[in-house]
C-alpha cells in the first residue's frame, strides 16, 4: 500500500447486494466507469466478494464491493451466499439492484429488512430502466430507477449513496491529542523475521503520521537500540510506543516517568474497545485446564515462525495460566457468529478493520457473554504493566 493512499479501514464501505442477474456488476462497473467486475448474461459470474478500492466523487475515499447474488444454488452457492451476507458486518452503506423487468422480490424485501435491522443505511437502484417503467413502491425512501447499460442515472444515484454517509460525529485521533509541538515521541518497532521486508505495518505508518500531524517528533528504533537513544537524546520522550511483542523488554528499559503503551492499545482506544479490552484481559486469571481460546486477526498475512498470533500468544498464555488450553485461530473476515464453544477471545488491534466491522464483533461477543481482549492489553495484563501502559488514559484506571 503506498503510503499517500487511504487505508482501507478509513474508506467509506459501500456494498451491492441482490439477485443473480439484477446488474450488480454491471452498475458497479458505471458507478466507476471501469470494467471492475466481470459481466456476464450467465448467472451467479460473480462468486466472491470484489473489492475496489478508489476515490468516488462526491463522497472520497470508499471501498465498492460487488457480491454473489443471494439467490444462488447448491452447496457453492450457499457458501456464495454466507459470504455476501458477512460483508453486511463491514457495509457503511448498502445498494440493493433489484431488476426492473421483475420488480421487488420476497429475497429482495428480506434483504431490507436485515439493512434496517443492522441499521445500515441503504438505497435501492431499480436496475434496467431503460426496459421498462420500474415500479418503485411508495413506501421505500432512497429508490431510484437506473441504466447500466446506458448511464441513465448513475451520477444520480452516486449522489444518493453519498447522502446516505454520515458525518463522523468527531475527529478521531490515535495519539496527536495527547501531544504537544516538539513532543518526543519514541516508537520501538522490531524488526524481526514476522516483520514485512521494506515497509512498516499500518498500525506503524498511521502512528507516525498521526504525530507528525501534532507536529510532534517521531523517532523509531529496534528494542536492542532503545537503552542507547534514550541516553543520548537531549530530553525526556512525551511517551514511549511499543510493538506489544517487545513489551517485556521495554518496560525493563524505560524509565517509570515516561509513559509506555502500545501500537495495539492505541488502536484499541480509536476503535473504541479499550475499555472492554481492559475488562477481558483479567479473565486470564480465571481460564481452567482445556478452555478454548479464541485468537482473532483482521488481516490475512503469511505466517511466520515467530508470528505473535499463532505461536508467541499462546506460548505465553501457556506460561502465565500454567494450564493447557485449546486454541482456534482466524484471519481476515472470518468471524465467528456463534462463540459459545470459546471462553476468551484475544484479537489483533484491528487496523485493517473498518470501525463497522470491528463493532459488529464486540457486540457479537458482548451478546453471548464471551469477554474479549487484544493482542497489546492481554500482554501488558500478563507481564504485570497493564496499569502503566494505560497511564495515559486516566479514566481507565477504576477498571485495573
Amino acid at each position: 500500500m503506498s503510503l499517500n493512499h487511504t487505508p482501507s479501514s478509513e474508506r467509506v464501505h459501500i456494498a451491492l447486494f441482490g439477485k443473480r442477474n439484477a446488474g450488480k456488476s454491471s452498475v458497479i462497473n458505471a458507478i466507476t466507469n471501469q470494467q471492475i467486475a466481470i459481466v456476464s448474461d450467465i448467472e451467479g459470474t460473480t462468486t466472491d466478494p470484489i473489492y475496489k478500492s478508489m476515490e468516488l466523487l462526491p463522497i472520497g475515499p470508499v471501498v465498492l464491493i460487488d457480491t454473489a447474488g443471494l439467490d444462488d444454488e447448491g452447496s457453492l452457492g450457499a457458501q456464495r451466499i454466507q459470504k455476501s451476507y458477512q460483508v453486511l458486518n463491514k457495509t457503511d452503506v448498502a445498494v440493493l439492484i433489484v431488476d426492473s423487468t421483475k420488480g421487488l422480490s420476497q429475497l429482495d424485501l428480506h434483504l431490507i429488512e436485515r439493512f434496517r435491522l443492522k441499521e445500515i443505511p441503504f438505497v435501492v437502484a431499480f436496475n434496467k430502466a431503460d426496459l421498462v417503467n420500474p415500479p418503485i413502491p411508495y413506501d421505500l425512501e432512497c429508490c431510484i430507477g437506473i441504466s447500466a447499460k446506458n448511464g441513465h442515472h448513475i451520477n444520480e444515484l452516486k449522489e444518493l449513496i453519498a447522502s446516505q454517509i454520515k458525518p463522523a460525529t468527531a475527529c478521531k485521533m490515535l495519539v496527536s491529542d495527547l501531544l504537544n509541538p516538539n513532543d518526543l515521541v519514541v516508537l520501538v518497532i522490531p524488526i524481526d523475521s514476522a516483520a514485512p521486508k521494506g515497509r512498516l505495518i499500518l498500525p506503524q505508518q498511521q502512528t507516525i503520521r498521526d504525530i507528525l500531524d501534532a507536529h510532534a517528533i517521531p523517532i523509531c528504533v529496534q528494542t536492542k537500540e532503545l537503552s542507547c537513544l534514550l541516553v543520548s537524546l537531549g530530553k525526556t520522550p512525551r511517551m514511549v510506543i511499543t510493538d506489544s511483542q517487545a513489551f517485556a523488554q521495554v518496560s525493563d528499559i524505560v524509565p517509570p516517568e515516561i509513559p509506555l503503551t502500545s501500537f495495539s492499545i492505541l488502536f484499541a482506544r480509536y476503535k473504541g474497545n479499550l475499555e472492554s479490552a481492559i475488562k477481558g484481559a483479567a479473565f486470564l486469571d480465571h481460564l481452567q485446564h482445556k478452555d478454548h481460546i479464541l485468537i482473532s486477526e483482521g488481516c490475512t498475512h503469511h505466517r511466520q515462525c515467530e508470528d505473535i498470533g499463532t505461536v508467541k500468544l499462546p506460548q505465553w498464555i501457556t506460561e502465565y495460566t500454567g494450564k493447557k488450553m485449546q486454541f482456534s485461530f482466524t484471519s481476515g473476515t472470518e468471524f465467528p457468529e456463534d462463540l459459545s464453544d470459546y471462553h476468551l477471545i484475544i484479537h489483533c488491534g484491528g487496523c485493517m478493520l473498518n470501525e463497522r466491522e470491528m463493532k459488529h464483533r464486540l457486540i457479537t461477543a458482548k451478546e453471548q457473554n464471551i469477554p474479549m481482549t487484544n493482542y497489546g492489553i492481554a500482554i501488558a495484563y500478563m507481564n504485570g504493566i497493564l496499569k502503566r501502559s494505560v497511564e495515559l488514559f486516566p479514566n481507565l484506571h477504576q477498571y485495573l
